[in-house]
């Protein structure tokens, strides 16, 4: 790789602004060397390229792959679309793809026969973009076996008609295991050109580093095979998904993983974490919360582990290494993460363990101060924090409006102290760091139509940047390499059109990303 050298333009460390950055060898240098290559600016703005505390890069890569529906607007669309993907495709035996808006339908109930219109004779399931929630045909019920007598299952929902019959909407693990378990797996080849294709994606949005916050066994070949071909243009460290019913058995095999892709020796793929969901989602109904539904007054959700069983197994994972990584949306969940950790913390050795608990969307006023006080960062996904049809079509009605006020408190977590990681959950939503920290900054709706929403959880641009950048970092364990531009630290970078700090925070979103470099090789 080239030595560089970057001018003409507003360069920011992290916490200050510089004239110009030398780069030799991937890494910072104090000066440039005779013959570096000069990297004109053009008067843009230079800084740490942008991490992703939480995504799930081969879930989106291998979106390319099926019926292109996300970001489409109503059910017509979409049946109309899946239908042109299976007539262009009459060789495949399933139709898969993701991830259609939930908000689409009401209650975000999607029924079977909609997708009978479009493919009559071949099962067809798409994931909503929570992935929470799948949508299938009537063949792909008939294929699983899914009927009127079939019982819900212990962790998910058959949405039913009122005769009994299956809706075609299933909700969480087991329903929804229901259909995906009889899918055909996709090759290594496919799963390699999944990730190539999300390499593309971070590199263009100015990522190098990404949490897969949900890892399966077979995934780990794909990681290191994308590594070995070059394929894979991003840093990644994987977090294999904990199953309350099998953890215990999991804990071996998981350590195992963690050997096998520390001795295959790639400087981009680590295997340090364990991933629990705790709870659900609420737009579904499902996220754990301390007090009822106002909409399903009878119901406080789905946890996906009992809290007991949550603090035992996230015990466990800790005291074999592994930071935890815990997805937890309603205020119940929240609380049995914050109560696992407790535990770890109380009953193994000290260690710079550095928790994770994922989206922190619903936190009791209680347990606000509990991030900090055990060390838990908190990763946000900040494009969330608006008022966007999800909110006001699903979420707030079933929280209520005082409760719906408390959502994604970021700005409170980071004055108390707790460590601030942002991330996209791409493909759950987009993984464009720069329409994030707008949001973050704004409360607002990407339009910047309407009131700022809870505007006290604010953030500057400046903690926004930085949560982005060192904050994920941070929680990669990597803040001695990345994170900030100082000397000797890797060159990870990316060139924006703008300086977001000097910018109205309602127009970050047009800002672009104009090149994004990888320890100092360019990849956009």
């Amino acid at each position: 790789m080239p030595d560089l050298l970057f001018t003409n333009g507003t360069i920011w460390t992290g916490t200050e602004t510089t004239a110009s950055l030398a780069v030799s060898g991937g890494r910072i240098v104090p000066r440039p060397s005779a013959g570096a290559t000069v990297v004109d600016l053009e008067g843009g703005f230079l800084m740490p390229s942008f991490g992703d505390g939480h995504a799930h890069p081969l879930f989106g890569g291998l979106e390319a792959q099926g019926p292109q529906i996300k970001g489409l607007t109503t059910v017509a669309e979409i049946v109309a679309e899946v239908g042109r993907y299976a007539a262009e495709n009459p060789s495949l035996e399933w139709i898969v793809g993701g991830s259609y808006d939930p908000s689409l339908a009401p209650l975000g109930e999607f029924d079977a026969r909609w997708l009978d219109e479009a493919v009559p004779d071949r099962p067809v399931v798409l994931r909503a973009y929570d992935y929470h929630t799948v949508w299938c045909n009537t063949p792909a019920l008939e294929r699983a076996g899914i009927g009127p007598s079939t019982p819900d299952p212990r962790l998910g929902w058959i949405l039913r008609r009122p005769d009994g019959s299956p809706l075609g909407t299933l909700r969480e693990w087991h329903a929804c295991d229901l259909v995906l378990d009889l899918v055909p797996a996709k090759s290594l080849d496919e799963l390699v050109e999944g990730l190539a294709e999300a390499s593309r994606t971070m590199a263009a949005a100015g990522i190098t580093w990404v949490q897969d916050a949900w890892v399966e066994p077979p995934m780990v070949a794909a990681y290191l095979e994308a590594a070995r071909r070059g394929a894979l243009r991003f840093r990644a460290n994987l977090a294999f998904r904990a199953d309350p019913d099998t953890w215990r058995a999991q804990r071996a095999p998981f350590s195992a993983l963690r050997t096998q892709v520390a001795e295959a020796r790639t400087a981009l793929v680590t295997a340090a974490t364990v991933k629990f969901f705790a709870d659900g989602v609420i737009e579904g109904g499902t996220a754990a919360m301390l007090e009822p539904y106002v909409d399903v007054p009878h119901s406080c959700g789905m946890p996906v582990w009992e809290p007991d069983a949550l603090s035992e197994a996230v015990t466990a994972f800790d005291a074999d290494g592994f930071q935890v990584h815990i997805h937890a949306i309603g205020d119940g969940g929240v609380r049995a993460a914050l109560d696992a950790v407790e535990r770890a913390v109380r009953e193994n050795p000290a260690w710079d363990r550095r928790p994770v608990i994922a989206h922190t969307q619903l936190v009791d006023p209680a347990d606000l101060p509990r991030f900090a006080e055990l060390g838990v960062i908190a990763n946000f996904e900040p494009l969330w924090a608006q008022l966007d049809p999800l909110q006001t079509e699903l979420t707030v009605p079933r929280l209520g409006p005082s409760r719906a006020d408390l959502q994604y408190p970021m700005e409170t977590l980071r004055a108390l102290g707790a460590p601030l990681s942002f991330g996209s959950d791409w493909p759950v939503s987009s993984h464009e760091p720069l329409l994030g920290i707008q949001v973050a900054t704004t409360r607002q709706t990407l339009d910047g139509s309407g009131d700022a929403w809870t505007p006290g959880e604010r953030l500057s641009v400046a903690d926004a940047l930085t949560a982005y950048t060192s904050g994920v970092a941070y929680q990669a364990f990597a803040e001695s390499d990345r994170g900030a531009l100082d000397t000797g630290k890797a060159a990870d970078l990316v060139w924006l059109s703008a300086d977001p700090r000097a910018e109205d925070p309602r127009k970050l979103r047009h800002i672009t990303v104009l090149g994004t470099w990888l320890a100092g090789e360019r990849t956009f």
